[in-house]
């Protein structure tokens, strides 16, 4: 998998983008914890690793995602 920056943690907007959902949706994930955050002073940041952690562990070993509906 392609390093997504060579920084060590993005904003939540900078996650959206990377995920290419909306600045709305990655708050609501980020609030509901679907999206890995830390807070560091007032800022909420989103571990790079976190991250793609998060996105090696939506694979399954075929490289397929696992909650697709195997019906579409």
């Amino acid at each position: 998998m392609k390093a997504i920056t060579n920084r060590q943690t993005l904003t939540i907007v900078e996650a959206g983008e990377a995920l290419g959902i909306g600045r709305s949706a990655a708050y609501e994930a980020a609030r509901s914890g679907e999206l890995p955050t830390i807070r560091i002073g007032h800022r909420l940041l989103v571990p790079v690793l976190a991250l793609e952690s998060l996105l090696r562990s939506c694979l399954s070993p075929r490289g397929a995602l696992h909650d697709q509906d195997p019906q579409n």
